[in-house]
């Protein structure tokens, strides 16, 4: 049991949660949040490196036959983790990266993660799976480079124009793909709650 919790594709899952305080305490100088560029450009390689590690962890796993409940049980929620966390974050940072109306692809984005979970969980005790959709991953990947861009943000604006408009569009394409695949999602499980 220990030797299987400790495998490489486990090891980058715990490393995926670590990152998620590390990410926080960029933010953090002084006790305060504060989003400096220096802060920003140093969230951006932490979580790009997180998210690295959600792709190899399960690529490994699969490859050297390494799957177990653990690494199952630790891979969505670190997933879950670090995407709330930096939508969390870029809400509340002092240059507002996600405010106004832009909040409400954060909060879509959220309630997917949350009621996906919630049906994913009730049909496990059915003994029933929900096979992740190819659609399912294209929107976790456009949420992560969407993320990715918010963080750098205003640093990043400074080379490149409009970057953070374009992270912000791609989180509201992000969100409307999050609503498809999550209504996906239920109409796939509801059969199962219907008949029980």
């Amino acid at each position: 049991m220990a030797k299987r919790a400790l495998n490489l594709p486990n090891i980058l899952t715990y490393g995926r949660i670590l990152a998620v305080p590390l990410v926080v305490l960029c933010f953090f100088v002084d006790g305060r949040l504060q989003s400096s560029d220096f802060a920003r450009w140093s969230a951006l390689v932490i979580f790009i490196a997180a998210s690295v590690t959600d792709y190899f962890d399960g690529y490994f796993a699969r490859a050297w036959q390494q799957q177990s409940n653990i690494g199952r049980m630790l891979d969505p929620i670190a997933d879950k983790l670090l995407v709330s966390t930096c939508l969390l974050l870029l809400a509340a940072d002092t240059d507002r990266t996600i405010a106004g109306w832009t909040l409400w692809a954060a909060i879509i984005i959220l309630c997917r993660e949350i009621l996906v979970s919630g049906l994913r969980e009730y049909l496990a005790e059915l003994k029933v799976s929900v096979p992740v959709t190819w659609l399912a991953k294209w929107k976790t990947t456009l949420q992560m480079i969407a993320i990715a861009v918010l963080l750098a943000g205003p640093a990043l604006d400074k080379i490149i124009s409009y970057a953070t408009e374009t992270g912000i569009t791609l989180l509201w394409i992000s969100a409307i793909v999050t609503l498809y695949t999550g209504y996906d999602y239920f109409r796939a499980g509801l059969k199962h709650i219907m008949d029980d």
